[in-house]
Formats: structure tokens, sequence, C-alpha cells
């Protein structure tokens, strides 16, 4: 047998309808962000992230003036 405190305890939750289409656009988004961060992981594993104008100029072949 309940008593009344925690009848109470239970009525404080809220119950949220998801639809269906809903639940299946929130796994394909963690879907398609787990094969992201499997290409392009989160944490750079070399230490430091490279400024645009340096990768810029190694991907035009101007490594010469790399320092």
């Amino acid at each position: 047998m309940m008593d009344q405190r925690s009848i109470g305890a239970d009525m404080g939750q809220v119950i949220q309808f998801v639809s269906k289409s809903e639940r299946e656009r929130l796994r394909l988004i963690q879907e398609a962000r787990a094969i992201y961060d499997s290409i392009f992981p989160p944490n750079d594993p070399a230490g430091e992230p490279q400024d645009k104008a340096t990768i810029s100029r190694a991907a035009a072949g101007d490594v010469g003036n790399l320092a």
C-alpha cells in the first residue's frame, strides 16, 4: 500500500509526448554526429590547432615559408 508522500512525489513528474518522426530525427542526428566525429575527432591529437593561413599556404604548395 502506498502512502501519501510517495504519491505526491510522483505527481511532480511531467510526461512529454515525442512523435515517431521526432525520435527518428534525433536518431539520425546522433548517427550523423557519430560519423562526423569518427572522421574529424573532436580532440586534435597533435596538440595545437593550425591557423587557416598555414593550412591554405600548405595546400597552395607554398611550404617554403612555413615555420
